[in-house]
């Protein structure tokens, strides 16, 4: 039997096509780098089903490749199961917090703390502004949150 991931963590947003994956792609890259790869369970995932199987976001991936870092996500929707597995939940904005707190209390095995990823930026950036309705440099901005969130989370984290 394979041996268990130490630590698992799920980032959420709205639809799962922007802010989530990029973040995802941001942190196994973190931990690739750090040769911690086999310590993480990584998943993104989204409060809403409207973007279930789609690809990222063009403007996503864009901004990924500019920075070297690949994915291969499709978006999935947030599953009960999902709160009882990860060890940490971490989504973008006030509205995703409430969703999956409101989600949490109809799981009698919740094992997940649910934070926002702003909440470790050490720039103190609480909320990751949604760059869907934005262009190149709303993403880009996006990343560079994530980025700070991200490094500063996985030191805490291990």
């Amino acid at each position: 039997m394979a041996e268990q991931s130490s630590k698992s963590v799920l980032f959420v947003c709205l639809g799962n096509i922007c802010w989530s994956p990029i973040t995802e792609a941001v942190f196994r890259k973190l931990v690739a780098d750090q040769n911690v790869s086999d310590n993480w369970a990584i998943d993104s995932g989204a409060v809403s089903d409207r973007n279930v199987g789609h690809a990222p976001d063009p403007r996503a991936m864009s901004c990924l490749r500019n920075h070297d870092i690949s994915t291969a996500h499709k978006a999935r929707q947030v599953t009960k199961e999902d709160f009882a597995i990860f060890d940490y939940m971490l989504c973008m904005d006030g509205s995703n917090l409430r969703d999956l707190n409101r989600k949490s209390n109809q799981v009698k095995n919740c094992k997940a703390k649910i934070e926002l990823l702003g909440s470790y930026d050490p720039q103190k950036q609480l909320m990751i502004e949604d760059p869907y309705y934005g262009n190149d440099s709303n993403f880009e901005l996006v990343y560079q949150q994530c980025l700070r969130c991200c490094k500063a989370f996985l030191e805490k984290a291990q």
